[in-house]
């Protein structure tokens, strides 16, 4: 069986305050979209900033305790990997990607 890598490394700003809640075994669970960007040269010529939303997860652990740090325009360093979520809308399935965090670190702002 071959090898694989399913890993992601993000650093950008939270964009909304994040909504925490609990599984049924009584752990806290926190979801939030994380802005990442960049700057591109049009074909004109100019620059222009282009934003990018991640979906994320993070389940309090070791890695991801502070809970109540984590607020709209927080800087976040976030490692963790990609999974991809299906469901059923109308009959149809619908996808949705999310990174689950696995360590998440405040940076300070430059």
């Amino acid at each position: 069986m071959e090898q694989s890598v399913n890993k992601v490394e993000l650093m950008g700003r939270v964009g909304a305050d994040p909504r925490i809640g609990q599984s049924d075994e009584g752990r806290r669970v926190m979801n939030f979209n994380l802005a990442t960007g960049e700057v591109v040269r049009t074909s004109s010529g100019t620059l222009k900033e282009e934003t990018t939303w991640h979906r994320i997860v993070a389940w309090e652990g070791k890695d991801i305790a502070q809970f109540e740090k984590v607020k709209k325009g927080t800087r976040l360093l976030i490692t963790g990997k990609i999974r991809t979520n299906v469901y059923e809308k109308d009959g149809q399935p619908r996808y949705i990607q999310e990174v689950l965090a696995q360590t998440l670190r405040e940076v300070a702002s430059s």
